[in-house]
């Protein structure tokens, strides 16, 4: 008999300051930035954001994450027997962010790590527990993306600074005889390393480069939109399931026109995406499960149903996950 990682909670949390695209265009203009509320919501579908206070980092987003998946589950840290987390802004350069978060938990003695792949980290942290799962290497998993993106972000550049946001996700994946994870699909290619990335490292105490998020916004558009698709197919077809079969597409919340455009390459109407960037912006490795259990706690995603995880970020990284939930 197949043994299957199924989802039996989720959780998420977002640090209470929250912006408005008004509050932040006002904070922009004091330093001489112009940009407006309808400029970011014409092109991104943004609409707020939250970000950390100064001395809240990931794993304290995570650590609230967690709780709240482990409480949906009915189990408690010590249950756990696997911690991945997936963050591009970790707490500091080592330990991982995941070995910070299990102390924190109280979950003495399991694996714990990190995966690092940007936007897709989630995606990529959720394949892992799968197959650590199906191996019968861990019977109860944390999955957690957490990040704290406005400590990259460059306030004098419009096109990036107004995309991103803070925040944390999180699910328990259990051992079932019952379908959960059906298929996994993972990619990459360095090659585009340079249209998304953070160039900067630390290097004799100090920041060396440029330790500030840099994106060619149209490059990473137009590579999305088609690696999407490609990625969902492939998931699909290693599942045995078609389009029709998708009940709720949870994409990676980077903006409005990419998942529309990946919707209707699927033939989906956005009826059945799971859509929180107006809400969130874009909250890398955490926006897909910070997006999951929106829709879980809303009562739209619901117990059988099938949902389509997808993501892309810099790497450049992407990938797709299908599951009955």
């Amino acid at each position: 008999m197949r043994r299957y990682a199924r989802i039996t909670g989720t959780g998420s949390y977002l640090p209470p300051h929250r912006l408005s695209n008004a509050d932040l265009v006002a904070q922009l203009a004091a330093d001489g930035v112009e940009s407006s509320d309808e400029w970011i919501v014409e092109r991104t579908g943004i609409r707020a954001r939250h970000f950390a206070d100064p001395g809240v980092f990931s794993s304290d987003l995570a650590l609230q994450a967690c709780q709240n998946a482990l409480k949906a589950a009915g189990l408690s840290a010590q249950d756990i027997d696997l911690i991945i987390v997936a963050t591009s802004t970790p707490d500091m350069v080592f330990p991982s962010t995941a070995c910070i978060l299990q102390n924190k938990l109280g979950a003495h003695g399991c694996p714990a790590f990190d995966v690092q792949a940007v936007c897709s980290g989630f995606v990529y942290a959720l394949s892992v527990a799968d197959a650590m799962i199906q191996t019968g290497a861990a019977t109860k998993a944390l999955v957690v993306g957490a990040e704290v993106f406005s400590r990259l972000l460059d306030f004098k550049d419009r096109t990036t600074c107004v995309l991103f946001g803070d925040g944390a996700g999180a699910v328990v994946l259990q051992a079932s005889d019952t379908p959960g994870i059906l298929a996994t699909d993972l990619h990459a290619d360095g090659k585009h390393v340079g249209i998304l990335c953070v160039p900067g490292h630390v290097s004799g105490g100090k920041a060396l480069g440029n330790p500030l998020l840099q994106m060619d916004g149209q490059a990473v558009f137009k590579l999305a939109v088609g690696v999407l698709e490609d990625s969902a197919r492939a998931v699909l077809a290693k599942a045995g399931k078609t389009d029709a079969d998708i009940d709720w597409l949870v994409p990676h919340q980077a903006n409005i026109r990419i998942m529309q455009s990946t919707a209707k390459k699927l033939k989906l109407p956005l009826d059945k995406v799971v859509v929180t960037v107006d809400q969130h912006g874009n909250t890398s490795a955490a926006s897909i499960p910070l997006a999951l259990d929106w829709a879980v706690r809303a009562g739209k995603v619901k117990s059988g149903q099938n949902l389509m995880l997808e993501g892309v970020g810099g790497g450049f990284t992407w990938g797709a996950v299908f599951l009955t939930f």
